[in-house]
């Protein structure tokens, strides 16, 4: 595997800036929702917790002892895309940050804002087929290309995808399970199939690396890691899962939420 470290002397530097931009993300959102009680429903507890462990997971893969030992150790490279990839998307996702920033902004910057959410480009990109390819499309190019091992020589390239990791994993997420408003809101019935198939696929390449490590990977590590890729992306599957079904159920179902609701049929 790769024994030097990407950072080299500036390693210190650069994590002390991440640490730094991840505090301020949590400070920032605490005090948003602070400032969003003054005026609206009370904001979730919750929604804070999430968003808190959401940042730690994306936190311990780009600081500390588990993002040095993931440039040596290729399970705890897959470990560190299961949480920056799959958990950390799915936390922050949970945590509604759009609501909370269209709670917090000005009545015009909130249209403005509204306005651009409701665009084209914003509508494909949220669409949950492409969002499927550029999340799980890009963990094929990754894995099963010269891209795996050169970003680790090169820390431009090794910044950007980690970066796009997350990001995919949060359009991706995003597109299935609806906590912010989503002005360009697909059927259940097409999310459902399309998750069912970037499901396969993701299963697929944790047994293609399994017979195919990356370069630069050993085979015992490779069959590792790829099982922890297979079992571990399951367990979060299964939480994503729940989730839209629970969403299904309850938009077919309304008048279950509220036992005296004026919105359940009558008998």
């Amino acid at each position: 595997m790769h024994n030097e470290h990407v950072y080299h002397g500036n390693g210190n530097a650069y994590e002390l800036i991440l640490l730094i931009a991840f505090v301020l993300l949590l400070v920032v959102y605490i005090f948003a929702s602070f400032r969003s009680n003054r005026h609206f429903k009370r904001w979730p507890l919750y929604r804070s917790i999430s968003w808190g462990l959401g940042i730690l997971c994306i936190t311990v893969i780009v600081i500390g002892p588990l993002a040095n030992r993931a440039h040596m150790d290729f399970t705890a490279h897959m470990l560190g895309h299961l949480l920056l990839g799959m958990a950390a998307p799915l936390l922050i996702v949970l945590s509604a940050p759009m609501t909370l920033v269209m709670r917090n902004l000005h009545v015009k910057r909130a249209r403005q804002l509204s306005k651009i959410l409701k665009s084209y480009p914003v509508r494909i990109l949220s669409d949950p087929m492409f969002a499927s390819l550029i999340n799980v499309g890009g963990l094929w190019v990754l894995y099963t290309t010269d891209l795996y091992s050169a970003m680790h020589h090169n820390i431009v390239l090794y910044f950007f995808i980690h970066l796009h990791v997350f990001l995919a994993g949060f359009v991706f997420t995003a597109a299935f399970i609806s906590i912010d408003p989503t002005p360009h809101r697909t059927n259940f019935i097409y999310r459902a199939i399309i998750l069912v198939l970037s499901f396969a696929s993701h299963g697929i390449l944790s047994k293609y690396i399994y017979a195919n490590p990356p370069l630069g990977v050993t085979k015992t590590q490779a069959e590792m890691g790829s099982m922890l890729m297979y079992y571990g992306g399951d367990a979060i599957d299964i939480v994503l899962i729940y989730i839209l079904c629970w969403q299904w159920y309850k938009s077919k179902k309304p008048w279950t939420w509220g036992r005296f609701s004026s919105e359940r049929p009558l008998s």
